[in-house]
């Protein structure tokens, strides 16, 4: 996949998230409309149809049927259009958001609400605009911009405005000034470590906030070692995403191991993330099958990991390049030896092409 395709948002911050996330629960419908829930009988009508077609899979309907019965209920229904954006996040449906993220601003609500709406507004445009080219692409990512600082006008302290503001200047080729975003992300910033490490980065590379990296998480595996993405960097990193369960994931388990054990030495890391929801089942299984590298039990589809990742299917296997950079993703076994070889002497080539670190005289020094 080429670097220029975009920068992943699929993570999804944590402020936005913990503030959206009581919206999105999902909830059945009821005889009597529950608080946030459409009034008007056809509303009702259509939103009870819209939470059919969601537990029958069919999120596309599901979506529009939620966005109808908003408008039937003269836009006052926050659960439909909450419910519509989880759909819409889920579809990458980038102008469903806005169309829905726009409906939801004209609702009676706090100035932090309307920031984090106004937040996840701007990563909505940021990302449509990433994907698209020439003037659509800059109109959509200005646009972007000038959300993030709507943000900042209504919550000063939304330091993740900052960061979304660095990417959307960066794709505008906006160097100087993407770079001052980063810094005041990183001056204002406390809690996201993830985030911080990457805004370093970008501070010092900003050529990689225009590339679709990987999505930024913290961990601790199996092992007790705490790693980060970003902490991995200088690797090539092949995320393997299993379970026990699994019956192609087991048969692909010799093809991992083998894989794990030819480039150990190299700067390569394989890190296997298991979806089981047993934890005393997935430690015995690791243990009996030898499995040496790097393990982490994201516990479920939904768990955090796979979430970043978009994981709907397993096996499923994420190459990413030394600087961070998603260069595959498959479901299965596919052969991708040969891309990972390539991948892994690149990095041994820039590895080796920087100046080694300076080594003090033995002699000089600090001891007593």
């Amino acid at each position: 996949m080429s670097r220029s395709a975009g920068f992943s948002f699929a993570g999804k911050f944590a402020i936005a998230a913990a503030l959206l996330a009581a919206c999105i629960a999902a909830r059945g419908a009821q005889d009597q409309a529950k608080p946030g829930e459409p009034t008007d009988p056809k509303a009702r009508k259509t939103f009870a149809e819209a939470i059919d077609w969601q537990n029958h899979g069919d999120r596309a309907a599901a979506l529009d049927d939620f966005r109808k019965a908003n408008r039937q209920d003269s836009g006052h229904c926050a659960q439909c259009l909450s419910r519509a954006y989880f759909l819409a996040q889920q579809l990458d449906d980038f102008k469903a958001q806005e169309g829905i993220l726009r409906d939801w601003l004209q609702l009676d609500q706090s100035d932090a609400a309307k920031a984090t709406l106004h937040f996840e507004l701007g990563v909505a445009l940021q990302r449509e605009g990433i994907g698209e080219k020439g003037e659509k692409r800059d109109t959509c990512l200005n646009q972007s911009c000038e959300e993030f600082k709507t943000t900042l006008q209504l919550d000063p302290k939304s330091a993740t405005a900052h960061y979304g503001m660095g990417v959307s200047l960066a794709n505008l080729h906006q160097d100087d000034a993407a770079r001052a975003a980063f810094q005041r992300f990183l001056d204002q910033d406390t809690k996201m470590s993830n985030l911080h490490v990457r805004a370093e980065r970008f501070l010092d590379r900003i050529d990689l906030a225009r590339a679709r990296m990987a999505p930024p998480f913290e961990l601790t595996t199996l092992d007790g070692q705490h790693i980060s993405m970003d902490s991995l960097a200088g690797n090539v990193v092949l995320i393997d995403f299993w379970a026990t369960w699994c019956g192609p994931c087991r048969e692909a388990l010799p093809h991992i191991r083998e894989i794990a054990r030819k480039f150990q030495g190299q700067p390569f890391v394989v890190l296997s993330v298991s979806l089981d929801t047993d934890e005393a089942k997935w430690k015995d299984f690791v243990a009996k099958n030898d499995m040496t590298w790097l393990q982490y039990r994201d516990g479920r589809f939904k768990g955090p990991i796979a979430t970043r990742f978009r994981v709907d299917a397993i096996p499923a296997t994420f190459s990413i390049d030394a600087d961070g950079v998603l260069e595959d993703e498959h479901v299965g076994d596919a052969d991708i030896e040969g891309k990972l070889k390539k991948m892994i002497a690149h990095a041994v080539e820039v590895r080796n092409s920087k100046p080694a670190p300076a080594v003090a005289n033995p002699g000089s020094g600090g001891g007593s």
